[in-house]
């Protein structure tokens, strides 16, 4: 599945409307980081873990891309298992790079 396929019929609404809110964040930055992670593990995840990622979806743009980027530090009062996951996932070399770049 595509960042960009938020019609996916396989996805429940609540799946979709997540999916769409994790990668149309306003930035370039977060949509990747953010929005690549998402599309990545969105079908796997628990109700549990969609609940957190709802959480996280909650923070500004510009203190996620800080946080997962590796710039700043996640404050302790912000971090959960869910942004521990994403800040993990970001940090590998070429996170956050569209698959269509990486085969170029």
């Amino acid at each position: 599945m595509s960042q960009t396929d938020h019609t996916c019929p396989d996805l429940s609404p609540r799946r979709r409307r997540l999916l769409f809110r994790a990668t149309h964040r306003g930035t370039k930055e977060a949509d990747l980081m953010i929005g690549g992670f998402v599309a990545r593990n969105i079908a796997a995840f628990t109700e549990a873990e969609l609940d957190e990622l709802e959480a996280v979806l909650e923070h500004l743009d510009v203190d996620l891309a800080e946080w997962l980027s590796g710039r700043r530090p996640i404050p302790p009062e912000a971090m959960t298992p869910m942004l521990a996951r994403m800040a993990e996932a970001c940090s590998a070399l070429g996170a956050g790079v569209p698959e269509s770049v990486r085969r170029a």
